[in-house]
């Protein structure tokens, strides 16, 4: 109490209502309020303190209703739309795959990127890709949004990033091939 009588003239407001248990209330300016009071039985308090409470306790508390989550879109031109939820999804799941792909094709037979597309890898990248737009298209075009299936280490902010690096892997993969003349490893 007298660390918080000290204290209180620093932050006193212009007007302090100062209260004693056996008096009545009498509003004071902050500059008559002593420092140092040793009477334990006075309290202090901030007129604003007591109609802040004076307004919360007669308004009467109203829950809100709880958050609705927005209508997925289920159109086709909406899931494919510039800023919808599906090329740069389905881009980023085709460049992982790509990327580890063409990785271990140079790893095990040693051909680089252009050899490995003159090899079938054409064939293959055009049967990937269709399988995995398919499968990627089904779960959005039924509504479920890719963000309700986020749980853990496996969120989609975590996939459209590792997605993200794997395109610019790619890109990263051709361009020094074709600096070096040759396959990266």
């Amino acid at each position: 109490m007298a660390a918080s009588a000290a204290v209180q003239p620093i932050f006193a407001s212009p007007v302090t209502r100062v209260t004693h248990r056996t008096r009545s209330r009498m509003v004071l300016p902050s500059t008559l309020v002593p420092r140092h009071q040793k009477n334990a039985s006075m309290q202090v308090r901030c007129m604003a303190e007591e109609r802040q409470q004076e307004e919360t306790q007669t308004t009467p508390i109203t829950i809100p209703p709880p958050p609705t989550t927005p209508k997925v879109s289920t159109k086709i031109s909406d899931v494919l739309a510039f800023s919808g939820p599906g090329p740069e999804r389905i881009n980023g799941r085709l460049a992982m795959i790509g990327f580890v792909a063409a990785i271990a094709v140079e790893l095990s037979k040693g051909e680089d990127l252009s050899a490995q597309l003159a090899n079938g890898g054409i064939l293959w990248f055009v049967g990937t890709s269709i399988v995995l737009s398919v499968a990627s298209l089904i779960p959005l075009l039924n509504g479920i949004s890719v963000q309700s299936k986020s749980e853990g280490v496996m969120t989609c902010d975590a996939e459209m990033l590792n997605g993200r690096f794997a395109m610019l892997g790619l890109v990263a993969l051709a361009l020094t091939e074709y600096v070096t003349g040759g396959a990266l490893v």
